[in-house]
């Protein structure tokens, strides 16, 4: 019983915070489940597309009727993107899995890859005001943010993560709440495709899915009151939450990095 409790609890409260910062909310739950140890790296990745993938419908959902402002014309082609993007890195996952035997060795590659993003995106935010967005438009540009974003979504397994807000305002010249909108609707058809993936490969059947349904449970409470919470809250409140979860996540990722060395 304890340990559904726990897996609820870090669905509902990784899902809450993915939901208010665009984030998604697997940048949370991947690392936790790796701390936990009681999953293989692609039983964690499907779990957390699952809890990231119900999280991102129920924001949408409420962040729609909320009337908040989406911009098709970037939005559609990125999401199209991560499409595209959310196929290639589940297969980049897969490869990877079986040419590194070792899973500790994934781990840590993808923790490794996961901090080094992390430092990025935590350098420009708190930075951003001294840089010049691009300001950029169109299809095109947008097509081909949203494949790198649902590559490093599908691969890492963590669903969008802050690296999506960060790019998306720098490239489009969005205030971080739009990015956030962005970020979410992003996040959901690069998990739709993962998803399809793994389905249509090896099928769901070869996971150990038994704590899935208190993880959704979880994700549908976190997209609903972090939709609701994004929409109360200024944008320098956003801000601050966005920076202080990428520090804890970064604290994680070097903990998984040093235990599975």
């Amino acid at each position: 019983m304890l340990q559904y409790f726990i897996y609820f609890l870090v669905a509902i409260s990784a899902t809450t915070v993915g939901a208010i910062t665009g984030m998604g909310g697997g940048v949370i739950i991947k690392p936790l489940l790796d701390v936990l140890g009681d999953y293989d790296v692609s039983t964690i990745g499907v779990l957390s597309s699952m809890a990231v993938f119900t999280m991102s419908l129920v924001s949408i959902g409420k962040q729609i009727a909320q009337r908040t402002e989406i911009r098709h014309i970037i939005v559609i082609p990125i999401a199209i993107g991560s499409v595209l993007g959310g196929l290639l890195g589940q297969k980049m996952l897969e490869i990877s899995v079986a040419n590194i035997p070792d899973n500790d060795m994934v781990v840590v590659m993808q923790n490794a890859i996961l901090c080094i993003l992390i430092l990025g995106v935590f350098i420009y935010m708190r930075s951003k005001d001294h840089i010049r967005t691009l300001g950029l438009s169109g299809f095109v540009p947008a097509g081909l943010t949203g494949i790198v974003l649902g590559i490093l979504s599908s691969f890492l397994g963590i669903g969008g993560g802050p690296f999506n807000v960060a790019i998306i305002m720098f490239l489009f010249s969005f205030d971080i709440k739009t990015a956030t909108m962005c970020s979410i609707i992003t996040i959901l058809f690069a998990q739709i495709s993962k998803l399809l993936s793994v389905t249509l490969t090896v099928g769901l059947q070869v996971f150990d899915l038994s704590m899935l349904p208190y993880m959704l449970a979880g994700a549908v409470a976190g997209g609903y009151f972090g939709a609701v919470i994004n929409r109360a809250l200024p944008d320098k409140k956003v801000e601050f939450f966005f920076n202080s979860v990428q520090i804890i996540v970064l604290a994680i990722a070097i903990l998984n990095i040093v235990s599975h060395i």
